[in-house]
């Protein structure tokens, strides 16, 4: 009897509310507007909450968007002007061999 539903309470999305969520998502938020650049489960709820008065968890919201095929990738923006140079400028080198400390060396040769 694996294939019985758990009991409880049904899901507080329905079909309507989903698909609201495909429409935010593909289409993405206007900043200017919106006033975010990539929509979290708080913008997403807060949307639900004021385009259907309803409230949910941000977990009701990640397993909705894994359900409807969407993945919680994000990559991080690039700084703005950023130069290449700078970047390498800006890199740690280290020395092509660790040096021996002065004292380490009179141990080893007495």
């Amino acid at each position: 009897m694996l294939d019985k539903s758990s009991p409880g309470a049904p899901g507080k999305l329905r079909k309507k509310h989903k698909a609201f969520i495909v429409r935010l998502v593909e289409q993405g938020p206007i900043p200017a507007i919106d006033g975010v650049v990539r929509w979290r489960a708080c913008d997403l709820i807060m949307r639900l909450h004021e385009e259907f008065g309803l409230s949910v968890s941000d977990d009701t919201v990640y397993r909705a968007l894994k359900q409807l095929g969407f993945s919680h990738v994000s990559a991080r923006p690039k700084a703005y002007k950023q130069e290449a140079d700078a970047v390498e400028a800006f890199k740690k080198t280290f020395p092509p061999a660790w040096r021996r400390s002065a004292r380490s060396l009179r141990l080893a040769h007495p």
